[in-house]
């Protein structure tokens, strides 16, 4: 995938969207090349909401028309602004008729490595809150980006059914996936559930049938350019560091991080790509190429896909071939984020690897905001 020329900002954005929990804008970009125009924003880390303006006007200014400066619309926590407040800032107090909603409430208590608060933890109560403030603006449609957990898991799947319940009563359709970046050629295998929803009466124009409360595959999901990839190939085993591991023929070169990683496309040419934590421990040459079995201190293979990102959670990835933790920006490639996306220099580390780690990876955005434009160009 070329990730620079498929991620160039689509001039001429038409339908709005407002943004929630919008972090770095990994989300709204994909949305932005899809051909939406994202209006309004919400971040309530203000070292996310600098790194935004920073990071998305130089994505902009090099891939579009646009000169204009990004800025986080309001930093204000969502339990703080309420429905007439957002669409009076987002649209100077007009609805438009068609206008969309798009964000992935923080995860952590419904992912598989966290502590299954749930509903009832700090972060878990955010999706309610997010569904509450879909209710109140009611757009004409929404995603809703997670952790597979929230769906897998069952206390917190009867958890979704009573979220999905209530805005069904609230008069949308929905449909529910989850999603592998690797399957679309991403080389991470990072899995994210989404939600789609939109209201009945656009559906049953694009669709020209009525869909039944509770229907599912009703909606045209993306499809996936490497169905099921990491159970298909015959990924690398294992390496002694220092060796020099034949690259297969079988596997897609797009779906390995060498193909991210080598002197041909080196990131530590561009921005960011020096930006790596100091070498001090005795691991960094001890641990095997391609051990990511372990819980942290994981290294990559070079002919295969990295583990989920998932970066300051007390987690780190080494590089394959490099006595090191990745760097930012062979992060940022490996969540698909363009290199014309830039952090500063001086931002603390820490800080940097956390923005990275907790946003959608950027193609998998573009996939599925792709897919509802198609359905909505129907209309």
């Amino acid at each position: 995938m070329n990730m620079e020329k498929s991620l160039q900002v689509k001039d001429g954005n038409t339908i709005p969207v407002i943004s929630f929990f919008t972090g770095g804008g990994f989300l709204d970009m994909g949305f932005e090349k899809a051909g939406f125009n994202i209006v309004w924003t919400n971040e309530f880390n203000t070292s996310y909401s600098d790194f935004y303006s920073f990071g998305m006007t130089a994505w902009r200014k090099a891939s579009s028309s646009s000169k204009a400066e990004a800025k986080i619309t309001s930093t204000k926590s969502i339990n703080q602004i309420y429905g007439p407040g957002i669409i009076k800032e987002a649209f100077k107090g007009e609805k438009p008729s068609l206008f969309g909603s798009i964000g992935g409430p923080p995860c952590t208590d419904f992912s598989s490595g966290g502590k299954h608060n749930g509903s009832n933890g700090k972060n878990g109560k955010l999706t309610r809150i997010y569904v509450n403030r879909i209710c109140s603006i009611m757009p004409s449609f929404f995603v809703l980006e997670n952790v597979p957990g929230l769906y897998r898991t069952k206390k917190h799947r009867h958890f979704l059914n009573s979220l999905m319940k209530k805005l069904e009563s609230g008069d949308y359709c929905l449909d529910v996936n989850i999603l592998n970046s690797l399957d679309f050629g991403l080389p991470q295998d990072r899995e994210r559930f989404f939600m789609v929803g939109i209201k009945r009466n656009i559906v049953k124009e694009c669709l020209g049938r009525i869909v039944r409360e509770k229907e599912r595959n009703w909606f045209s999901w993306p499809e996936p350019k490497y169905k099921n990839a990491k159970q298909t190939y015959p990924w690398p085993d294992v390496v002694n560091n220092g060796a020099k591991p034949t690259k297969p023929s079988s596997i897609p070169t797009e779906l390995m991080v060498h193909s991210l990683f080598n002197k041909n496309n080196d990131p530590a040419k561009i921005p960011n790509g020096k930006d790596c934590f100091n070498a001090y421990s005795k691991k960094f040459g001890i641990i095997k190429e391609g051990d990511t079995h372990r819980k942290s201190f994981k290294r990559l293979h070079r002919y295969k896909f990295s583990p989920t990102a998932c970066y300051g959670h007390n987690e780190v990835h080494l590089h394959p071939w490099k006595k090191r933790r990745l760097s930012v920006r062979e992060a940022m490639r490996i969540q698909g984020i363009p290199d014309t996306y830039i952090l500063p220099e001086e931002a603390p580390l820490s800080t940097k690897f956390e923005l990275v780690s907790n946003g959608v990876p950027v193609p998998l955005s573009y996939e599925i905001a792709k897919s509802l434009m198609a359905f909505l160009d129907d209309k």
